[in-house]
C-alpha cells in the first residue's frame, strides 16, 4: 500500500508489508512487557552461553525493542508537510531524511532513548542472577563476609545514583543543545 502524502516526482514510500512487520511488532509488544530478569534467565538456561553473552543478548532484545518503538514515534511525529515540502524542492527520500526528518525527530528522541539508556545502567544489576559480576553482586559478596549490609547497599545505591545523576545532567544539556535552533515543535504544539 503507498502512503499517499509521500508520493512527488516519482519519490515514493511504501508501508512494508505485514508478513515482514508482524514478527517485530510482535518482539516489541511482548518485550515492552518483558520482565528483563526473567528474559536473563531464560536465555542462560538451557542455551550454552556464558553468563556474560546472555546478559548482553537479554539486555540488547529489550532496550532494542524499546528503542526502535522510540525512533519510530520520533519520525511519524514529524508533521506531513515537512515530507511534502522536502519532495516538492526535489529532495531524494535520503536528503530528507538526512536533512529535514531525522533533525527534528531527534528533538522527540532524545529524552526517551536517554531515559532508556538510564534504565539500562540501572537495570544492569539484574544480571547478578545469572552470576555476572557487577556492583550490586560484588555489594552482596563483601556483604556475606563482613555482615555490615546497610553500609555496603547504601554504597552501591549511591554509586548508582551518581551515574545516573551523571546522565541526566548529559541529557538536560544534549535536549538544551537541540532546543536551541527549536521553534518549529513549539509553533506546532
Amino acid at each position: 500500500m503507498k502512503l499517499r502524502c509521500l508520493r512527488h516526482r516519482g519519490h515514493e514510500a511504501t508501508r512494508p508489508s505485514t508478513v515482514l512487520t508482524a514478527p517485530q511488532g510482535a518482539q516489541v509488544r511482548s518485550a515492552a512487557g518483558l520482565v528483563v530478569l526473567v528474559g536473563l534467565r531464560f536465555l542462560s538456561a538451557g542455551i550454552l552461553l556464558d553468563a556474560f553473552t546472555a546478559g548482553v543478548i537479554g539486555f540488547t532484545l529489550n532496550i532494542g525493542a524499546y528503542t526502535s518503538e522510540i525512533i519510530r514515534a520520533a519520525i511519524t511525529s514529524v508533521a506531513k508537510g515537512q515530507w511534502e515540502a522536502s519532495f516538492s524542492i526535489g529532495m531524494s527520500w535520503g536528503q530528507t531524511m538526512r536533512r529535514t526528518i531525522l533533525p527534528q525527530a531527534a528533538r522527540v528522541a532524545v529524552p526517551p532513548l536517554s531515559n532508556t539508556f538510564i534504565s539500562l545502567i540501572k537495570d544492569t544489576s539484574l544480571a547478578a542472577a545469572i552470576t555476572v559480576p557487577e556492583l550490586f553482586q560484588a555489594a552482596q559478596r563483601i556483604v556475606a563476609t563482613t555482615y555490615e549490609p546497610l553500609i555496603l547497599y547504601v554504597q552501591a545505591a549511591l554509586i548508582y545514583l551518581a551515574i545516573s545523576s551523571v546522565l541526566s545532567a548529559l541529557q538536560t544539556r544534549l535536549e538544551a543543545r537541540l532546543n536551541r535552533y527549536g521553534g518549529f515543535m513549539e509553533a506546532r504544539a
